[in-house]
């Protein structure tokens, strides 16, 4: 088992087949899914077929980048996954992103893997900006960015184009939101 990095709670792990139940029950709950698709389902196939063989994908030029599976050091409990990718147009910034199960809501445990993310862009990967985005009315997604240090920089509207582009299951009769989304960034880790 490849471990990319180890928290006080928490171990961010490479996906392994052996994550497709994990990933479909994630997907499957309508709170976890409400800001990102509107709480649609995602199908066993798409998430066998699509959606895990994307998160256990990893360019050999750049391995520290990717999807990392989120366990609980303690009982090694599946907690949900953070990514950290390179920007297409900038090498020198990353996306970072995070989904955990709804029983580990409210633990502090998206501020922890995030932050360590960051640290280690920062430290480690040469990063010189990290950014983050979410739906505007995701306010506890919010509250962790906010939280880990990364400031409010820019509010925009999702394309049909770009909703299809994401990493998240979105049916074919796809809705915009009436609301915009937001990016958040750091330019620097904070402790």
């Amino acid at each position: 088992m490849e471990i990319l990095l180890e928290t006080e709670r928490l171990r961010l792990r490479r996906f392994t087949l052996a994550d497709a139940d994990h990933l479909f029950v994630l997907d499957n709950d309508p709170e976890v899914m409400r800001y990102l698709n509107g709480g649609v389902p995602t199908p066993r196939h798409v998430v066998e077929e699509a959606i895990l063989p994307g998160f256990m994908q990893v360019d050999p030029a750049r391995p520290a980048f990717g999807f990392w599976a989120a366990e609980l050091k303690a009982t090694a409990e599946f907690v949900g996954w953070f990514s950290l990718r390179p920007l297409p147009e900038n090498l020198h910034h990353a996306a970072l992103g995070y989904r955990l199960v709804r029983a580990f809501w409210g633990r502090g445990l998206a501020s922890e893997g995030v932050r360590a993310l960051i640290h280690k862009g920062f430290t480690e990967l040469g990063l010189a900006r990290v950014v983050a985005t979410t739906y505007e009315h995701n306010l506890a997604s919010r509250r962790v960015m906010e939280k880990v240090g990364m400031s409010l920089v820019r509010r925009f509207r999702l394309t049909v184009e770009d909703l299809q582009e994401t990493d998240t299951f979105h049916t074919d009769e796809v809705e915009l939101w009436d609301g915009d989304d937001v990016e958040y960034a750091t330019d620097s880790y904070v402790n």
